[in-house]
Formats: C-alpha cells, sequence, structure tokens
C-alpha cells in the first residue's frame, strides 16, 4: 500500500481530522505484508517544488501549490540572495550566502530547495548539525511530495542527510525515525518497522514513534493496539492533541464510546479553535 493510500484510509477513519493532525505519512507495523504487497504508485497531495536543487528560481518559489506561496516580499529576498550566490566566487561568503538562502526558502515552504543549499553548506562545513538540517528540510518536502516517485527521490535525499548525522550521533532518535518514515513509504517499508521498533526500544517513550505506530494500528483496524499507543503517548505528553483526538476515536471505533465522549469533550478545552471543536461534534453526533 502506498503512503497516499494509507493517508486515504486514515482520513476516512478520522472523517475531518486530517484538517488538523493528520500525519503526513503512517508506519504499519501490524499489517507488513499487506504493506508490502500494495506497494503501487498513486497520486499524493499537492505539494513542494519539483525541482531536485536545480533551478531554485523566485518563479518556483511563487507557483508551487497550496503550501508554498512566497509572499512578494519573500520573492524579493529570494532574488535578491541568489543573485549575490550566483554572483560571489569567495567560498566562505557562498556558504553565508547558501544559509541565508536556504532560511529565505524554508520561510517560503519550498522544503526541496532550502534542503538544497542547506546540503551545500554540509558538503563544505560537514557537521552533524548541518546534515541534520538538510534531512529536515528534505524530510518537510518528502512529506509534500506531488508524486510517488518525487517521493522516493526526497527520501533518498534525506536519508542520505540523516545517515551523516547518525554515523556521528546513533542516539539521535529522531533523525532515525524520520530515516524509517522514508523507508515506509518505499519499495523497503519493512526495514522501516524494523527502525522503528529499534527506536522504541531504545527510549519507549519516544513520541512520534509511538503517534506513527498508533496510527499505522488505525489503519489496519486494530484499534484497541491503536488506543494502546495513544495512550501511552498521552501519558507521555497530555498535551499532545493529535494523539488525544485519536486516542478518542480509537476508542470509539473499539466499543468504549463513553471513554470517547469523555475524551472528545475534553479536546474541545484544549486549543480555542472553533473549526477544531465542530469537527469533535461531528464525531461526538455519531457516539449518540
Amino acid at each position: 500500500m502506498t503512503r497516499s493510500q494509507i493517508i486515504l484510509i486514515v482520513i476516512a477513519i478520522t472523517l475531518v481530522v486530517g484538517m488538523f493532525f493528520l500525519p503526513k505519512f503512517v508506519v504499519n507495523d501490524e499489517d507488513k505484508e499487506n504493506l508490502a504487497e500494495n506497494n503501487t504508485e498513486s497520486t499524493i497531495p499537492e505539494g513542494h517544488s519539483a525541482d531536485d536543487g536545480h533551478g531554485h528560481g523566485e518563479e518556483a518559489a511563487a507557483n508551487d501549490g497550496p503550501h508554498a506561496s512566497a509572499s512578494p516580499d519573500q520573492l524579493m529576498k529570494l532574488t535578491t540572495v541568489r543573485a549575490r550566490y550566483n554572483k560571489t566566487t569567495d567560498e566562505q561568503q557562498r556558504v553565508l550566502l547558501a544559509a541565508e538562502l536556504a532560511e529565505a526558502y524554508a520561510g517560503a515552504l519550498k522544503f526541496d530547495s532550502a534542503g538544497y543549499y542547506y546540503e551545500t553548506i554540509a558538503q563544505a562545513r560537514p557537521g552533524e548539525r548541518t546534515y541534520k538540517k538538510a534531512g529536515d528540510s528534505y524530510f518537510d518536502a518528502f512529506t509534500f511530495a506531488a508524486t510517488q516517485e518525487r517521493a522516493n527521490e526526497l527520501g533518498i535525499k534525506a536519508r542520505t542527510m540523516y545517515e551523516q548525522v547518525l554515523k556521528n550521533n546513533p542516539a539521535d532518535l529522531d533523525a532515525k525515525t524520520n530515516v524509517a518514515m522514508t523507508y515506509i513509504a518505499s519499495s523497503n517499508p519493512m526495514q522501516g518497522i524494523t527502525m522503528l521498533r529499534e527506536v522504541l526500544s531504545a527510549n519507549p517513550n519516544h513520541e512520534k514513534a509511538l503517534y506513527n505506530l498508533g496510527i499505522l494500528s488505525m489503519q489496519s483496524g486494530q484499534y484497541d493496539k491503536a488506543a494502546e499507543r495513544f495512550e501511552h503517548l498521552v501519558e507521555v505528553n497530555p498535551n499532545h492533541l493529535e494523539g488525544n483526538f485519536n486516542l478518542a476515536v480509537s476508542l470509539a471505533e473499539s466499543g468504549r464510546k463513553e471513554e470517547a465522549k469523555v475524551l472528545f469533550n475534553k479536546i474541545k478545552t484544549m486549543k480555542d479553535d472553533p473549526a477544531l471543536v465542530a469537527s469533535v461534534d461531528e464525531y461526538l453526533a455519531r457516539l449518540q
């Protein structure tokens, strides 16, 4: 099953929850064979740039779908800094300007372009911090890739950067979790599942791993298992809004409707957002 297909299933399960905290991808810890056997290509939500580090002009920043609409000020900064970057021959100055460009592209939600320039910095000044920034930017771009092919390309880029991070710091579980996520959306999901289990083995309270494994259990219809994951997550972080919402959904779907109602009503007090309240009320109406 592809990343996009899993997303659609999660949307169906959680109704309009995707408006607020739909995970950008999910991981399959229970239904491995189904995930591996159905790993076919499909379209996933429109996102960021289709380039891979070439032609990062202001036009691309302005015309890149709903997630990346650059303001006039952002376009002006990108144009100015890019001109200076392309003109200078001083290597130290180019690194400084690459950092400005990376931040400007990230501000415009052009994460692939930001990743390209952070990678440029990492190549000039190798270090855990610079590789982590490049990996994080490529990973953000991966989560919004417009095609499965593009997701695969960006997943590889993210993994390459994170591998350098993990080489220096194997204990960086956030980086390891993100690597696992990219494998889940690839033709080798089993490697991602193994890595997620290693993360939880190293830190049973790792929030991102718990959350995504909970989402996986929902996707495979194992709501009791999902509830266990999310209960653990909200014990670790009681204010985890996504965890609380999906726990409520899991409780409702596993027949624990009264507990779900209590939690849904609590969620309405956790964030002052009329749209969130409307979504919760819609789910509560189903439980009457």
